[in-house]
């Protein structure tokens, strides 16, 4: 009877079985759910001209209060209202690299793996240069060029999260295209690129989906290390790592200026980190039991 059961499965609610085991997996998919209800909600509780870029000097430096839940910055600023808010900077910011990212280097990823020769040649030499130099220096270079504004972080940030992708796309594809499902595939008559994107990638996306979570913890730590040497997103909107640099020279005495979204940041990362290495358990098909 049990056998039956867990054949009736299918792999999607055998993986969401395994996961919900992990408490620290749990634990992060309810912090992230959460945030991204914050994010979506901050617009309707909030006014963002008035409560959360609004200056008002007769306000400034507040501790925490029943008015202020996290006190107010140097203009007066409300914070908790400017740290909700910001989770849709970071949230876009993170997700939107991560999304172009993965679609270039799957792609690229997928044809080097496949058809081998001059154009794995050409790819990986190119992946090879763009991951030797420094994730940051790539984005403060694109950035400096062509101006600070979301799209443009979103772009620079994207070109270093496609390399990982190229990477493990390439070898999931290489150690696939060779199976028997494959080669049944081919003698059906489906052409190469049906092949690749029905029978090869759906394949590869365990590494794939681990590498998301993972990616977009990354991506939002290095948008507000960008924000924080003042070429990310420009003031005065509430991006995490822009309220760190705005709140540094008041670090003595109102630490919680900076200490608050300093936690927005660790506590995101964290949550996509719990969240990755309970996936990476749950898609490994060898600790199923």
């Amino acid at each position: 009877m049990a056998a039956e059961t867990v054949k009736s499965r299918s792999q999607a609610q055998e993986v969401w079985r395994r996961l919900k085991k992990n408490k620290g997996a749990m634990i992060g998919l309810g912090f992230l759910v959460l945030l991204v209800a914050v994010a979506i909600a901050s617009g309707f509780i909030f006014d963002y001209d008035t409560e959360v870029i609004g200056i008002n000097p007769a306000l400034k430096l507040q501790p925490a209060n029943s008015k202020h839940w996290f006190g107010t910055d140097n203009l007066g600023r409300d914070i908790f209202a400017r740290v909700l808010y910001g989770a849709r900077y970071s949230l876009v910011i993170g997700v939107g690299s991560v999304a172009i990212g993965l679609v270039v280097g799957v792609i690229c990823g997928a044809l080097a793996g496949y058809y081998g020769g001059i154009i794995d040649q050409v790819v990986m030499r190119t992946n090879d240069i763009l991951y030797a130099v420094p994730n940051i220096m790539i984005a403060v270079v694109i950035v400096s060029l062509f101006g600070t504004n979301t799209m443009n972080l979103l772009l620079a940030l994207c070109v270093t999260v496609a390399t990982a992708f190229t990477r493990i796309a390439r070898a999931s594809v290489m150690t696939i295209r060779g199976q028997e499902y494959v080669e049944a595939a081919y003698a059906m008559g489906l052409p190469t690129w049906k092949v690749i994107a029905k029978h090869i990638l759906p394949n590869c996306l365990s590494p794939i989906i681990v590498q998301i979570t993972l990616s977009i913890g990354t991506t939002i730590i290095a948008a507000s290390s960008l924000s924080f040497l003042g070429i990310g997103i420009p003031s005065p909107a509430p991006e995490w790592g822009a309220m760190l640099s705005e709140g540094r020279n008041f670090i003595r005495n109102s630490s919680y200026i900076c200490v608050i979204p300093g936690l927005a940041i660790m506590l995101t990362v964290l949550a996509l980190n719990l969240l990755g290495d309970g996936l990476r358990d749950a898609l490994d098909p060898k600790l199923k039991k």
